[in-house]
């Protein structure tokens, strides 16, 4: 039995000598990386050139919003299929097949004549992307022992900021310079060459290390896939997964309005043109979320070494505190600099969670449960996380005519998502994951 985060024997466990690396964990981690930074590319691009496509399509605020709304939606319900599907079908063709899917989506939107057109071709994007978002995390941590997941889904991550600081920059510069079309052309195609990538990554035994670390032998026949009452069952007595999904859902409704709302923000309420803002919110994005998502796989596995208990639930639920409280500087305090240099102070202890909370997901349930436990944590998230917060904002806005009543929503659920994790960190039993 291997214990996880939130064991307190997890800290003697993470002295021990890990196993060494299997050849392709590396080359796994780096394939498994980059489709990550495209990922996030693609999803952030609409929100660079909203402004644009709003004009030239005739819509509304809310209705800006309704395509990212779209693609969260058929992302949160395909997750759960795949991760059914991988039990039976590699799991290479299975992402190769969804990330081509995305990218030929992603440029398709270049085409759209109308709302209905743009919306549908943002929501294919999201069944792509739940083929290969639900099966990567479990991948990884199939290839990486359990002493290096963190560090592991640490550098997984940090794709997610660079990823989508770059599909701010490059969606307001192009967009700036050769129109919204161009942008999701320039940003769809390459992902194709990325699904060729992982075709020819190999297939590693779900949870086979995890078999070697308990002495069961990696010749150990593999259980059998649970059935979704099976697991259903077992999530809903791991407290530990529970509190972290509850805290992510609330995280992820703020991180879902941010995104998708701060460069317009940036261009009705600071007076930036949509370069700048696409710039400005790109850069506090790949510095904060660079250095925060490296910080806190840093503090984390410092924690865990030290001892402390549900490390961290604990390192997440702090920093999210503090990423509401600048939040508010960022969204309320005129002034360019003052609100650029909050708004990357939020970012960095925004995500310092990324690493740790991925790594409590894979770890705190049976390896035979992770795909699916994480495409039920995907559902979660994002059923009740950025499906509606964008179309939320939106619709704040449209009634009071001030953008900013409805990004008051961001702290406010940053700091929600900080107290459920913060309450799971001092109550959450210890828990042992087997197979």
């Amino acid at each position: 039995m291997s214990p996880t985060m939130s064991d307190p024997q997890s800290a003697a466990a993470s002295r021990t000598i890990s196993p060494p690396l299997a050849p392709a964990a590396t080359r796994t981690l780096l394939v498994l990386t980059a489709m990550n930074l495209l990922n996030y590319v693609d999803r952030y691009v609409p929100s660079a050139v909203k402004d644009l496509f709003k004009t030239d399509l005739g819509l509304t605020d809310a209705e800006t919003a309704w395509p990212l709304t779209a693609f969260v939606v058929v992302y949160m319900l395909a997750s759960p299929l795949f991760g059914a599907l991988a039990d039976r079908v590699p799991r290479r063709v299975v992402i190769a097949a969804g990330v081509a899917l995305w990218s030929l989506a992603t440029a398709a939107a270049a085409y759209a004549t109308g709302f209905w057109t743009f919306l549908l071709a943002r929501a294919l994007v999201g069944v792509g992307e739940a083929a290969y978002a639900t099966l990567s995390p479990a991948w990884i941590a199939d290839v990486y022992p359990e002493a290096r997941r963190n560090r592991a889904l640490t550098l997984f991550y940090v794709a997610i900021p660079l990823g989508a600081a770059l599909g701010f920059v490059l969606g307001g510069q192009l967009g700036q310079a050769y129109g919204w079309r161009v942008a999701f052309l320039a940003v769809g195609l390459p992902g194709l060459l990325a699904a060729l990538l992982v075709l020819r990554v190999p297939e590693a035994r779900p949870g086979g290390l995890d078999a070697a670390e308990e002495g069961s032998g990696a010749g150990a026949p593999q259980p059998e896939a649970p059935t979704w009452g099976e697991a259903l069952e077992v999530l809903r007595r791991t407290p530990v997964w529970c509190y972290a999904v509850g805290g992510y859902v609330l995280v992820t409704f703020a991180s879902g309005a941010l995104a998708d709302w701060t460069p317009t923000f940036l261009v009705r309420h600071r007076g930036l043109d949509l370069a700048a803002a696409g710039s400005l919110v790109g850069t506090a994005t790949v510095i904060g979320g660079l250095g925060g998502t490296l910080l806190g796989g840093w503090l984390g596995d410092l924690l865990r070494r030290r001892g402390v208990a549900s490390p961290y639930l604990l390192l997440s639920a702090v920093t999210m505190a503090g990423a509401a409280a600048l939040a508010v500087v960022a969204l309320w305090v005129p002034g360019k600099v003052a609100s650029g240099a909050a708004m990357a102070g939020a970012q960095l202890l925004l995500w310092c969670y990324n690493g740790p909370i991925n790594a409590v997901l894979v770890s705190s349930v049976p390896a035979r449960l992770r795909t699916r436990a994480f495409s039920l944590s995907i559902l979660a998230i994002h059923l009740f996380g950025d499906a509606i917060s964008p179309p939320i904002v939106g619709a704040i806005a449209d009634a009071t005519g001030s953008l900013g009543m409805g990004m008051a929503l961001v702290p406010l659920t940053l700091a929600a998502g900080a107290l459920v994790w913060g309450i799971g960190a001092r109550r959450a039993a210890p828990v042992v994951a087997a197979d």
